[in-house]
């Protein structure tokens, strides 16, 4: 029996080596067919992707978000809806910038014994070691390919630390090379955005949820299906922290004008960022 295994994997490993290398496409060919107009690297051909670069598009948007309970209405990818909403706006008023794929693998809690967000199903923890290598291998294969400007920013407040540290590191490493890497926590600045909504005559009596007006707008802006809205309406719950959600349409406006907001801060600090670096 055991001859009999040995036999076939080493079968298996001929037949694997006899398989060829794919052909691999000239770097420098011509794009066949016309660009789609997107910010998004995942949705891009790598021939968008180098065209793109060539013509400007120098910096990446590398954005963290998270899976983890977000009350009972909103989906446990709440940041990285909100963040597919954000950081568009954030690269098309850079006009210069490409936005890499999310990042949902953060640190949650412990995972065993849980803590924190890990006590609920569904969530997905990493330690902060494995949170930062993943970053740096993600920064640092961007930084091959050629982009000059690494924008770090997350959606969640224990995403924050790791990207800073993490820039630290690589823009100490990389000194007086071409790419430098801006951790901009202005984007993560809520205080900020609770002020500004006070000021427009939104008020809110915290619920006791993981969950906000500012929060479920910009997730309407995005997918209404995220925050369970017909759901909700049916149930009658179609509220939060004492704010109607009704009419949906002006909730979305409310999500679309929280999403510029800050949208703007973002870029605003990172062309200081830029400046100063």
């Amino acid at each position: 029996m055991l001859r009999l295994m040995f036999v076939s994997s080493a079968l298996a490993a001929g037949a694997l080596a006899a398989i060829p290398d794919p052909v691999s496409p000239d770097p420098e060919g011509t794009r066949p067919i016309e660009a789609v107009d997107t910010v998004f690297i995942e949705d891009m051909t790598w021939m968008e992707i180098r065209d793109a670069m060539r013509a400007g598009k120098k910096t990446v948007i590398v954005a963290t978000g998270g899976i983890e309970q977000n009350g009972p209405y909103l989906v446990t990818g709440k940041h990285n809806v909100i963040l597919r909403g954000t950081t568009e706006a954030i690269a098309r008023k850079l006009g210069n910038s490409l936005v890499a794929p999310i990042v949902p693998f953060v640190p949650e809690g412990d995972i065993d014994p849980p803590t924190v967000h890990m006590k609920y199903p569904g969530t997905i923890s990493v330690t902060e070691e494995t949170y930062r290598a993943l970053l740096t291998d993600i920064c640092s294969s961007y930084r091959t390919h050629g982009f000059e400007h690494i924008v770090l920013i997350g959606d969640s407040g224990g995403n924050q630390a790791g990207m800073k540290l993490v820039a630290e590191s690589l823009n100490e490493k990389w000194t007086g090379t071409r790419t430098q890497i801006h951790f901009i926590a202005e984007y993560y600045d809520f205080a900020s955005v609770a002020k500004w909504l006070k000021e427009q005559g939104v008020e809110q009596t915290p619920e006791g949820l993981h969950d906000d007006f500012a929060m479920t707008a910009m997730m309407m802006a995005v997918d209404p299906k995220s925050v369970r809205t017909e759901q909700r309406i049916k149930a009658d719950r179609f509220r939060i922290n004492g704010v109607n959600l009704a009419p949906v349409e002006s909730t979305i406006k409310w999500g679309h004008r929280l999403i510029n907001f800050r949208a703007d801060a973002t870029v605003a600090a990172l062309r200081r960022s830029i400046g100063n670096k």
